[in-house]
């Protein structure tokens, strides 16, 4: 009796046993794509969280998810993507939290890290033209409309034909791709590395080179935080990280720190590695596009966050009153409470 009274024990603790990773993520097709891709990276490097139920994806639904209607700028900037992560974070809900890099805010909010970045995929922007009509921005007639709530991706529209406009274009990528195919539009610009990560590559029309298109900071890099002293995520998070990605988004996230910037301001960055030498081109403009700035840099890789913060000071430098000063107000940067997470199942 005493024998069958332990195993019915040990059944039940095995039965209720927590997962030892919980990942919190956004809900949208792509946020969970990169959720998964974490989730599969963690089981192939550590073998207790290959095993099933060892590691839980907890969906949690963000204010910028929620508010489609409006540009970034008009209502709180990237933070709106990250702040319900943020709090399930803080709040020990989940134990990880995994982003598209682009969309975290410069600043980290106290008590967390982002100690990893995956391999990051393509940095640049597509070009879509319903029924591929029009093969880049420069072939759009005058007066053609381009869907975007970027305005990094507005100045640079505008500066290569001021007659175009740009109108506020937000939701997913599946939503984006119905509002063009329905005629919303005459074109948008989405990223490269979304597309791929969802096998939807078969939607472009062009791929943008950095010349004619500078992509967004942190573009095409998956990024993961924890809290600052979880031992146990960090030791994970090791193990995950790819040097040569955190090094080039490192540089670039320290260009925009530079700049003070956040949504409301026009900025672009990219950093790469070649020949072991970390290259930088850096954008600062104007929203219509009227001024554009840019700056090139290099150095060693180990130098990577001196790159991205002096290219930033050479601009702000050179152009003060295109800096728009980041600075949340009170109620702006307050944490709120976050919708009821939701597990997925594997």
């Amino acid at each position: 009796m005493g024998g069958s009274f332990a195993t019915s024990s040990r059944q039940s603790v095995q039965m209720e046993a927590e997962p030892i990773v919980r990942i919190g993520t956004r809900g949208s097709p792509l946020a969970l794509a990169q959720a998964y891709e974490t989730k599969k990276r963690l089981g192939e490097e550590f073998p207790e969280l290959a095993e099933e139920g060892a590691v839980d994806i907890i969906v949690l639904k963000t204010s910028g998810d929620m508010i489609l209607d409006k540009a970034l700028k008009e209502i709180g900037g990237k933070g709106l993507f990250t702040k319900e992560l943020d709090v399930a974070l803080l709040s020990n809900e989940v134990d990880i939290c995994v982003h598209s890099m682009k969309d975290v805010p410069t600043w980290l909010v106290p008590g967390t890290i982002l100690p990893c970045n995956l391999p990051r995929e393509d940095t640049r922007d597509v070009f879509i033209s319903q029924d591929n009509k029009y093969k880049s921005i420069k072939d759009l007639p005058d007066g053609s409309v381009i869907g975007s709530a970027s305005l990094r991706r507005q100045c640079q529209i505008l500066a290569i034909n001021p007659t175009l406009k740009v109108v506020n274009f937000r939701g997913n990528v599946q939503t984006r791709l119905r509002k063009l195919d329905e005629g919303a539009v005459d074109a948008t610009l989405l990223a490269h590395a979304g597309l791929i990560r969802m096998e939807m590559t078969e939607f472009l029309t062009t791929v943008l080179e950095p010349e004619e298109m500078l992509p967004a900071v942190s573009q095409g890099a998956i990024g993961i935080q924890c809290r600052d002293d979880d031992t146990k995520s960090l030791k994970y998070l090791a193990g995950l990280n790819h040097p040569e990605t955190k090094a080039c988004v490192d540089c670039e996230r320290a260009f925009l720190a530079a700049l003070d910037g956040n949504c409301r301001t026009p900025i672009a960055g990219a950093a790469f590695i070649v020949d072991g030498v970390m290259k930088f081109k850096g954008l600062l403009a104007r929203e219509d596009g009227t001024e554009v700035l840019r700056c090139e840099a290099e150095g060693a890789v180990e130098d990577a966050v001196k790159i991205g913060t002096d290219a930033g000071a050479k601009l702000k430098a050179q152009a003060p009153h295109l800096v728009d000063a980041f600075g949340l107000s009170e109620e702006e940067g307050m944490l709120v409470a976050p919708v009821k997470a939701k597990p997925v199942s594997a």
